[in-house]
């Protein structure tokens, strides 16, 4: 996006349209991603790529760390059972069942291939479960297993699909290597923002009383801390999280009440612009990759994202109850120190498992997709996976993003009604 008055036009559409949405009761990214197919449509608008590095730099640090900022830290300890399987074992689980369905549905699609398509769309979006669930009333645990999965899947996706493209390209594939690599990017991007988010602690106990600087402070040290973890080959994703969630235990001790307010009212300007655009990017993908379909395979290519959807779907519900088993078996044994408050219900764990919206990650790893192979020669299947991956995105956020307000209020209602003739009998 070189043209900056488009960046000018799409952030007041942006504006208008969140304003709309609250008069209307959509969810705003349902409407702004609309907004963006439509808009990438006009036949005078330049097409709008999304560069990765943009995204991977600029908008994802700050929305990561604002989340992991404001995560209930209990909640999450409490949790971290079924955050780890979700946001670990789940995203594997996916791409590998995502490989197996595209192998064999789509021709020409080899194993390594399939396994890059699966790796794209393996993890769900911390700013779509966000934006979606927010205002639905999800209890805070709810709420806090879908952030904190969304926060720690990035790396798990991040780690398969460069595995995935390095196996495409003919680099030879090792378990045991990929294991010890993940292992190091992660337990990596740990020690990373741990030291970051000591940094930062040494410097706001000096400058607190300068609110413009603590606060300038508080929105570069996560783009500074992305680039170091990445500059020295671990997570960036991981570093930032725990970044955030350092920062927050010690923001408790130190932070005064108006540095506590100012902050929140800048950073809910700065969140509310880079979610806003987001959306109306993914929307403006759309018409940008259609263009390198041919027009007979379009609608193909719609049905093989169209089972994917489904797929991924049906293995996050599988895991999702799996565990809620899992937990419920742990907790009757006295195993694992499984609480009480970490079990899951049917109603928590079928809101969690529609709540699966794939968005800007899975966008940007497959636009980031190598035009080349180490030879030289094109890398095959390139625009199908784009597309693929593009129409997959729309389908969850506009698909489960409309249907899962209803979802909860169904599961709400149902669950007054169960404890309604309770209440009767008792009078």
């Amino acid at each position: 996006m070189e043209n900056y008055s488009i960046v000018i036009f799409i952030l007041a559409i942006m504006i208008g349209l969140s304003a709309i949405a609250d008069k209307v009761k959509l969810p705003y990214p349902v409407l702004l991603i609309t907004a963006g197919v439509a808009i990438g449509f006009i036949p005078t608008l330049p097409d709008v790529e999304l560069n990765p590095e943009i995204v991977f730099l600029i908008f994802l640090p700050p929305l990561l760390y604002d989340a992991a900022f404001n995560i209930n830290y209990k909640i999450f300890k409490t949790n971290i059972n079924t955050i780890g399987t979700l946001a670990i074992s789940l995203v594997f689980i996916t791409a590998s069942g995502i490989a197996v369905v595209t192998h064999y549905m789509i021709p020409g699609m080899t194993w390594p291939l399939s396994f890059v398509l699966g790796a794209i769309l393996s993890a769900t979006d911390a700013v779509a479960a966000m934006s979606i669930t927010k205002g639905l009333g999800l209890s805070h645990k709810t709420n806090t297993i879908l952030e904190g999965e969304s926060l720690v899947n990035d790396a798990s996706a991040l780690v398969a699909y460069r595995f995935a493209v390095a196996a495409v390209t003919g680099t030879a594939f090792v378990w045991w290597m990929a294991t010890l690599q993940f292992a190091l990017l992660i337990g990596g991007g740990m020690l990373v923002g741990m030291a970051m988010a000591m940094i930062l602690s040494f410097i706001i106990k000096r400058i607190h009383q300068n609110s413009l600087a603590t606060i300038s402070f508080m929105l570069l040290m996560p783009l500074v801390t992305y680039l170091i973890a990445e500059e020295v080959h671990v997570s960036g994703v991981i570093a930032v999280v725990i970044l955030g969630l350092g920062i927050a235990r010690f923001s408790n001790k130190v932070f005064p009440d108006k540095l506590k307010n100012q902050s929140k009212s800048f950073w809910d300007i700065i969140i509310f612009l880079l979610n806003g655009l987001i959306f109306i990017l993914i929307g403006l993908q759309f018409p940008y990759v259609i263009r390198h379909i041919d027009s007979a395979q379009v609608w193909l290519y719609v049905g093989y994202a169209l089972i994917i959807t489904i797929v991924a779907l049906l293995l996050r519900m599988a895991r999702v109850f799996t565990q809620k088993l899992n937990l419920q078996n742990a907790f009757a044994k006295g195993k694992h120190k499984i609480t009480e408050d970490a079990l899951l219900d049917f109603k928590n764990s079928l809101i969690i498992s529609w709540s699966g919206m794939r968005g800007i990650v899975s966008l940007a790893i497959a636009i980031g997709l190598p035009t080349q192979l180490a030879d030289g020669s094109t890398f095959p299947l390139r625009n199908e996976i784009i597309f693929i991956s593009v129409v997959v995105v729309l389908f969850t956020l506009i698909g489960q993003g409309l249907s899962l307000p209803w979802l909860v209020k169904t599961l709400t209602r149902h669950e007054d009604g169960k404890k309604a003739p309770a209440l009767n009998n008792i009078v």
